[in-house]
């Protein structure tokens, strides 16, 4: 399977170690989230196509959270308060990581290159589709306007994933 973080410095047959704070001071630990399924959102408030999926996140987020859906959004933005002012406007409910260094680190490390890229890991907190993404898109990228056969089909990925043990 060829992915967007091919070059990671991650074992995908390993639980995903990542522990950070979050803008509004939550404490992240996914080895904390064991027993969830976790979607790992690396995205940007200047990416038209993490925007375009954003609200499709936050469907998801409440038609599954109650079942042990969790999302943790990893921005890539170098704005910390043009981040905030999104989150805020668009009731983001999941932590979201910004790098007060700038330097990018955590992208780099993960091998994330392209945005938005999408990791679900399972209930072991293993990376189980690191393409996840390719859910969205058409072949060719993410449409600007996501058709509704494409939403059931991230849909029915997640419910899924959710079901198994």
């Amino acid at each position: 399977m060829t992915s967007a973080c091919s070059r990671a410095d991650v074992d995908f047959k390993k639980p995903l170690d990542l522990k950070f704070t979050a803008i509004d001071g939550r404490k992240v630990d996914l080895s904390q989230l064991r027993g969830k399924v976790v979607l790992i959102d690396f995205w940007a408030t200047w990416c038209p196509p993490c925007l375009t999926i954003s609200p499709h996140l936050l469907d998801l987020y409440k038609k599954y959270h109650a079942q042990g859906l969790e999302i943790v959004g990893l921005s890539a933005d170098s704005d910390k308060s043009a981040l905030k002012k999104y989150v805020k406007e668009k009731g983001t409910p999941w932590p979201e990581y910004f790098d007060d260094s700038g330097d990018q680190a955590l992208f780099q490390r993960l091998g994330v290159e392209s945005f938005p890229t999408l990791w679900l890991l399972d209930r072991k907190g293993v990376v189980v589709n690191p393409n996840f993404r390719e859910l969205w898109g058409d072949g060719v990228g993410i449409p600007n306007t996501i058709p509704p056969a494409t939403l059931a089909r991230v849909d029915a990925a997640i419910a899924k994933q959710l079901k198994a043990p």
